[in-house]
């Protein structure tokens, strides 16, 4: 079984025992955050497709902790007008686990 996802307006394909990276929310470390955007879930035979997202369907998550992405370096450089600039970019990231995927459906 596994569910795409959407949060922070990136799309992930999850299953369960998965561990992802995404943009922080607000969740503690060592608890649980529910996940409701679910557009796409697979479970076994059936696909269901949301409308934009599967009704009921939610993903439950542990927080594991909170992270920072890669340096990310910006240089701006124009030839001739002794003009540059550097600028630095570390994304606050939010590592979490896959626990279970609930589809709503009794």
């Amino acid at each position: 079984m596994y569910a795409v996802i959407e949060t922070g307006g990136k799309q992930y394909k999850v299953a369960k025992n998965d561990i992802i990276l995404i943009d922080t929310i607000n969740a503690k470390e060592g608890g649980e955050t529910k996940i409701s955007k679910v557009l796409l879930l697979h479970d076994g035979n059936s696909i269901h497709v949301g409308n934009p997202h599967v009704k009921g369907a939610h993903v439950l998550c542990e927080v594991v902790e909170h992270v920072r992405g890669d340096k990310v370096v910006s240089f701006k450089y124009r030839k001739r007008k002794s003009s540059k600039k550097k600028i630095g970019h570390r994304q606050e990231l939010l590592r979490l686990k896959i626990k279970e995927i609930e589809t709503g459906k009794g």
